[in-house]
Parts: C-alpha cells; structure tokens; sequence
C-alpha cells in the first residue's frame, strides 16, 4: 500500500489511547486520536479515514451512537472497528449485523488487530479506487469471517475448495477472493461450470486444442487452465466430471501444466486454483463416484458457504442491494419493502437461496408498479409464508419489533433524513423522535 492507512482511534481512556497510536505510527499508520465522540464526529466529518476504531462506552456518548451517525450524515461512512468489553459483545455483534465491520475484545492482541486494520484498510481503498469484485459478501457473521479470511488465501493459499448449496454465491466468494491478489485488475479470472460442458466438449475447454485435433478444430485454442495464467481459475460443479475427466484434472491440478489435446508439449500454468460444489465429495468419494486422490488434491482449504436460512441477517441487505441495483439500471425511483413483505421474507426458507431471492425481488419490481413492495408482489404464485417460529413473545413486544423495523426502513429510504422521515409516516418530527428514542433507533 503505497500511501499510510488512515486511522481514526475514538478513545477517552488516555492510557489505552496513547499506547495504541504509538503502535499504529511504529506500524506505519497515519493514526489520528480522538478523546470524545463529539471530537471524532467533528473528525469524521472533515477528513477521509481508512478504518475507524472505536470504544463502545465514551464519556459523551457511545460508539454505536457515532457508528449511526456515520452511517446517516456521511456520503460513505469508513469500515468501523468496535473495541468492546464483556458486557457489550452483544451489542457489537447486534451492529456488524447492521454493517460494521468486525469488533474486539478486551485484553486482546494487539499484532492481530494491527493486521486486521490492514486487511480493512486494503479492501476499503481497492472500493474506493472501484477495483470490481470487493463488494461486502454481507452482514452475517458467517459472512464476516469467510471475508476476512480471503486476503490471507488470497496469499497462501494455491487451491481452494468452496462448497455449499445451490445458489449460496460460491462464484461471489471466488470473484471476492480473487479481488484479494495483489494487482487483482490486472490479473484474469476464468470460470466454467464443468456440469454445463458436454463430456465430449470439456477436455478441451479445461486444457485447449491444437489445430486439427478433432473435426472442427480449424485453428488451436487456448484452454481456460491458460486462460487463467497468473490469476484464477474458477471451477464450478466439479462433482459433475465424470471418472475420466477427474483423472486428467488430477494431472494437471498435481503437475501445474496441462497438454492441449492434439498436442504433446506441456504448458506451465500459474493460478490460484478454485473449485466449487453443491455436492457432498467425501460421500461420492465412499461411493468410488468421486476419485479420493483428487477430493485432497482440491481439498487443501475448504470454504463452506451457508445457505441463507443459515444467515438471516443477509436477506434484508441483499434484498436492498437488489433493490438499489435494480433502481440504477432502469433509471427508475429506488422501490422499499413493507415490514409485512421483509417479516415474510425473512421467515421463507428461500431452498434457492440468493439466487432464487434475486429473482423474486426482480420480479416484484416487474409485475408491481407500487414504491413499496408487498409480501403478496414477492410471493405471487405461492401461500405467503407463515411467521419465523412459534409464537413465544407478547403482543407487545410483537408490535414494538413490527414498528421498530418500520420506522427504520422509514429513515433507510429517506437516506436518514428526520423531517422527511416524518413527513412519510405521517407524524410530527417531535413525535418520531420520541419513538426513536423509546424504541432505542439510534441516531445523531
């Protein structure tokens, strides 16, 4: 990184403060300490910061108040860092799953959160610099971690191997972990889905061909083994090769070079090697429909990405970031989820996962041409679903969490603006601060 990470450290306590920006400027960073949320917001405001590391308990105010304010009255709020005790993990996981970035706990390692600032801080300038592929993967702490651990990979590591069900975003996290090389714009990356390759077709799509190999073979060919050279080779559903093709993979996965077919000479290849599967290995390799040799060859580090039954917290994310996508291509004014529509997407089990959650919100946004999108606009052609669980809380607590989420999306589709917020709901600006602040919606 050729300019100094930009820290901004919110922290009252003078002993904690000045040991710690003593270590980030031996480090190298360009740290800058703040001893109270109003001097931090002040700083926020008027400078640019890579990552923003924050106590969650301040003498005028909390990190979490600072975190909203940012989100709110910032055009981009930097990656924030949540330095917490054992009273407040709570809290600060309740605010990665609303979009900060990762939290520690005190005592804690001091090298280890100096690397983890650099990794944010390299991913948070390749977004600036609009490197493609180095969108968050969401807000779940499932996806947080797979996440952080993609820059180590994406240094280490030669093969790896991602696995989950249909529709997850296994190319997602491949595309993610391939913007994590060094000079990653520069670099190519190659996929293929094996299993929608005809058999006799996909040997030479892996490893090319030479000039009159096969009837139709008029000039030669560079297979995607080449293709990829010096970046990354993305291979989808390989448990859909057959034994064969499994063998002459192994080759080339072991050797790293292939022989296009027609042709005699090896060609090195240099590549971060990813493969993916909705399909369990290990059983096809006790069923002898999956060669044992290769499963370990491709099994040297195994990323599991879990279905979004798994990680909730991602549906009402992505489902904005469709929508915003959505808004941007077509020109049109951004659509909003009703609370009745996000209660039902978050209590259907969506078997196609993103996938499948993508194409309901495009095709709510088709087939409904009102701005907010109902449950009955996303699931048109089934019963809606039912609510997430039994029933287990009062009816109160019920009606607090309907309108606590209402009054959020509310403040979410006025970009956080108060007056127009109200404006919206129909009540005075007097009277929706009075229920932010009962209901503990943060905000500055």
């Amino acid at each position: 990184m050729n300019a100094a990470v930009r820290v901004c450290l919110i922290e009252d306590d003078p002993i904690m403060g000045e040991s710690l920006c003593e270590r980030f400027r031996l480090e190298g960073f360009d740290a800058h300490w703040c001893t109270s949320g109003t001097e931090a917001m002040r700083s926020l405001r008027e400078q640019a910061f890579d990552v923003v590391i924050s106590d969650m308990r301040l003498g005028d105010t909390t990190g979490e108040a600072i975190f909203d304010w940012a989100v709110g009255a910032l055009p981009q709020a930097p990656p924030f860092v949540f330095i917490t005790g054992y009273g407040t993990v709570d809290q600060a996981v309740a605010l990665i799953k609303r979009g900060a970035c990762d939290y520690v706990t005190k005592p804690f390692d001091l090298d280890a959160l100096i690397a983890r600032v650099q990794e944010i801080a390299t991913v948070a300038r390749a977004r600036e610099e609009g490197a493609p592929g180095l969108e968050s993967l969401g807000v779940s702490a499932a996806m947080q971690r797979i996440e952080a651990m993609l820059p180590r990979l994406a240094h280490a590591a030669s093969t790896v191997l991602i696995v989950g069900e249909s529709g997850v975003g296994k190319e997602r996290v491949a595309q993610r972990l391939h913007a994590s090389l060094p000079d990653a714009g520069h670099r190519p990356f190659i996929a293929l889905n094996c299993g929608a390759v005809p058999e006799t077709l996909l040997e030479a799509e892996l490893f090319g061909h030479e000039k009159g190999a096969f009837t139709g073979a008029v000039r030669s060919r560079a297979g995607v083994f080449e293709q990829a050279h010096g970046g990354t080779l993305f291979l989808d559903e390989i448990g859909e090769m057959s034994l064969a093709m499994q063998v002459r993979l192994l080759r080339a996965v072991q050797e790293r070079q292939v022989v296009r077919v027609g042709g005699d000479r090896p060609i090195p290849v240099d590549l971060l090697l990813v493969c993916a599967t909705h399909r369990d290995l290990k059983a096809m390799v006790a069923e002898g429909t999956f060669r044992e040799d290769l499963f370990y060859r491709v099994n040297v580090v195994q990323i599991r990405v879990p279905p979004l039954r798994e990680r909730r917290e991602d549906i009402p994310w992505l489902i904005r970031r469709f929508l915003v996508d959505i808004a941007r291509e077509s020109g049109e004014a951004r659509r909003h989820l009703t609370p009745a529509a996000e209660e039902a997407a978050l209590a259907y089990p969506w078997p196609g996962n993103v996938r499948e959650l993508k194409h309901a919100v495009e095709r709510a946004c088709i087939m409904s041409p009102a701005e907010w999108i109902t449950p009955a606009a996303l699931f048109p052609d089934a019963d809606l679903p039912p609510p997430a669980g039994d029933v287990q809380a009062s009816l109160g607590d019920y009606l607090r969490e309907c309108e606590c989420r209402y009054i959020r999306g509310a403040l979410e589709s006025c970009d956080g603006h108060i007056g127009r917020t109200a404006e919206l709901l129909g009540i005075s600006r007097k009277n929706l601060w009075e229920k932010m602040k009962k209901l503990d919606i943060g905000h500055a």
